[in-house]
């Protein structure tokens, strides 16, 4: 927790249960349905729910949005984003079902009201649309971008100091031919500038606006 108390020092008493509830319940269903890695467990407050916030450093939501987080796995980024933001609408979204079950235990376990979640292919999701697209490394920018575009609401007026609707993804590495191949124009934010631990050496936070 001290990973977090160190960037984001704003949080209500309930956030703050909800957050320290994650790594024992993380733990226990680690050992029945592995959703995340044997190496990074004892790090999870750093490696995935940090990670997941670093979305939230570009303050991009506002209360009553919806957004989609693709390929969500366990629940990351968007149980930490929902712990968050609590008046913003989550909903998450996986092929592999028995992860989702993982997400859907946590959240209720913590008594996350906005989120749901959704056991379909990204291209099976229709007749709903969302403010924004999340995901983490679960696919080249390309397919991401591809999936992300019939999912994202049309562009209102903008909101002074926000950032717009689009997709905001997790990536880490040399991106430049990803982002060639996309055929986007990505704003990139480099997460290592943000948080000083070395694990955010190499990890970026990928903007590709509606």
């Amino acid at each position: 927790m001290e990973n977090i108390l160190r960037y984001f020092d704003d949080f209500t008493p309930q956030q703050l249960a909800q957050f320290e509830q994650l790594k024992p319940l993380y733990l226990e269903w680690n050992e029945k349905i592995n959703v995340v890695s044997r190496k990074d467990i004892d790090s999870l407050y750093e490696r995935h729910v940090l990670h997941s916030l670093s979305i939230a450093t570009l303050n991009p939501f506002s209360d009553g949005m919806e957004v989609v987080d693709l390929g969500t796995g366990g629940g990351f980024p968007g149980i930490p984003l929902a712990i968050f933001y609590p008046e913003v609408k989550f909903h998450l979204v996986d092929s592999i079902n028995k992860k989702l079950t993982v997400a859907a235990a946590v959240a209720e376990a913590i008594g996350l009201s906005n989120v749901t979640v959704q056991h379909t292919r990204v291209e099976e999701i229709k007749n709903r649309k969302f403010d924004f697209v999340v995901s983490r490394a679960v696919a080249p920018l390309k397919d991401l971008w591809r999936w992300s575009k019939p999912l994202l609401k049309k562009p209102g007026a903008p909101v002074e100091g926000m950032i717009g609707g689009g997709l905001l993804c997790l990536k880490g590495g040399d991106l430049a031919l990803e982002i060639q191949e996309s055929g986007t124009r990505p704003r990139l934010m480099n997460i290592h500038e943000i948080f000083g631990e070395d694990f955010f050496e190499g990890k970026y936070l990928v903007y590709v606006p509606r």
